[in-house]
């Protein structure tokens, strides 16, 4: 990767050079070069432009991968990935439209705190009837301002449209420039969320498995002034959706230079027009710099971009998606660890196996998004009695270890009586759901001992199903 980014730089700056040679040579077409010079800015700035435009498409699409993985998404994490858009991009506001039936409509205003309202002529009211909805669920956005929280996209005559084809084509889809809900002007981008895992080859297929959207919002200054950046400050810069001026000039710029910005599925037109007529030196420097700045800044976002990719395969590799705990793979490499080092210490320790008791009755009876949110829950309460030197997993569906360093079998059992009782004592935040208890085993290794990881998993596996055949919520020793 660093190779190529070098190769790649080199090439950038020859051509920059090569270019300043020709347009030396022909340096007596001075009409036609003014011309080519012109047409050069205004790639260019389309380019800078776009760039940055799409560096913040590219974010929403990873904030989408991130919300689909996730399936349910609590405001925290939101800000924390809708307050990075912002930083990163071109982006002015940031939000998450979460698709809402009809049949959901009482525990989605309940849950959120506020109602599902759509703009009329007098204002802001109360949502009419629909079979769905997609109103702002979170949002985020660089100036203060109140957030349009519960605003139903899908009722408004300009946006709704694009939230539908963005859902039936599964890309990006992108406004027509209208007044943003935050203030000003500029255009709204909606990336689709399906649900993790389900089949979205045919529109219908995608029309079932919606989640919502992630959306930003760009202002049609930031994008103008990202173009006019790249630009000497006297040239005439218009930006043109279809015949319509958007900023600049709204006069007809005559022998002007223009390029296509593409955001989404929109693509607009940048038309620059240089008042003076200047000679050969000038533009082919700007060139230069300007070509071997931005091959700079395209390699340090580049090796950026790599790392921040790699960081979150890392993670991902390690850690279970739902409760955010170390998987069985991590699991066992750590207890690996855990193992040599009592044995090379002389030291004790403990691995506890825990299973939820008849867990599959609330997934049965309540359904898996309940269930999945229960041992979020769970997780948290393991969490929160765990030492910052223990290793917490989750090594199957119901199923999570801990792995106790320095331990000796009475602090194991009292770590594991304390886990219980917590978890006897939770009460689960959905509706409906059951007092949950746990079956511990608990398997000691270390000094004295000559366990293997297969050894310790099967004593702590055998002493958790004695405690389920004991009656369940209790701890056994192995």
């Amino acid at each position: 990767m660093r190779l190529r980014s070098t190769l790649g730089l080199i090439a950038v700056i020859l051509l920059a050079a090569g270019s300043v040679f020709a347009a030396l040579l022909v340096r007596s077409h001075e009409d036609d070069h003014f011309h080519a010079t012109q047409q050069a800015e205004a790639l260019r700035s389309a380019r800078q432009a776009q760039a940055v435009a799409q560096l913040s498409v590219g974010e929403l699409a990873t904030a989408s991968a991130f919300f689909q993985a996730e399936g349910n998404i609590s405001r925290h994490e939101f800000q924390i990935i809708g307050s990075s858009l912002l930083r990163r991009g071109a982006l002015t506001a940031t939000a998450y439209l979460q698709r809402v039936r009809g049949s959901e409509r009482a525990r989605f205003e309940a849950t959120r705190g506020f109602p599902i309202v759509e703009l009329g002529r007098g204002g802001p009211r109360r949502a009419a009837r629909r079979a769905e909805y997609f109103p702002v669920a979170y949002a985020v956005a660089e100036q203060a301002g109140k957030a349009p929280l519960g605003y139903d996209l899908g009722s408004d005559p300009e946006r709704g449209p694009t939230l539908l084809r963005a859902r039936d084509t599964g890309r990006p889809e992108a406004t027509k420039v209208m007044p943003l809900l935050i203030g000003g002007a500029g255009i709204n981008v909606y990336w689709p969320v399906y649900r993790n895992g389900a089949p979205t080859a045919t529109v219908a297929e995608r029309r079932a498995a919606l989640l919502g959207f992630a959306a930003g919002a760009f202002r049609v200054e930031d994008l103008a002034a990202a173009a006019i950046a790249a630009i000497p400050s006297d040239v005439d810069v218009q930006l043109r959706s279809g015949k319509t001026v958007v900023v600049g000039p709204q006069e007809e710029l005559d022998d002007a230079a223009s390029a296509p910005i593409t955001i989404a599925d929109r693509t607009w037109l940048l038309v620059v027009r240089d008042p003076d007529r200047p000679d050969i030196l000038l533009p082919v420097l700007m060139a230069v710099v300007g070509v071997a700045l931005a091959a700079l800044l395209g390699s340090l976002v580049l090796v950026w971009s790599r790392n921040e990719r790699m960081q979150e395969l890392q993670r991902l590799a390690d850690h279970d998606s739902l409760t955010g705990l170390k998987n069985r793979r991590r699991f066992e490499e750590d207890l690996r660890v855990e193992l040599a080092r009592s044995r090379r210490e002389g030291t004790r320790g403990a691995l506890l196996i825990l299973d939820l008791d008849e867990f599959k009755v609330v997934n049965d009876s309540l359904g898996h998004p309940i269930g999945d949110r229960v041992m979020e829950e769970i997780a948290g309460v393991l969490g929160r009695r765990a030492r910052e030197t223990d290793v917490l997993a989750r090594i199957g569906g119901d199923e999570f270890a801990v792995v106790l360093p320095r331990c000796d079998a009475a602090e194991a059992r009292s770590v594991a009586d304390t886990i219980t009782s917590a978890i006897r004592e939770h009460v689960p935040q959905p509706e409906g759901v059951p007092q949950i208890t746990a079956s511990v085993g608990i398997a000691l290794f270390g000094a004295g001992t000559d366990a293997s990881l297969d050894s310790v998993l099967a004593d702590a596996d055998a002493a958790m199903y004695a405690a389920k055949q004991a009656g369940r919520d209790s701890v056994r020793l192995a």
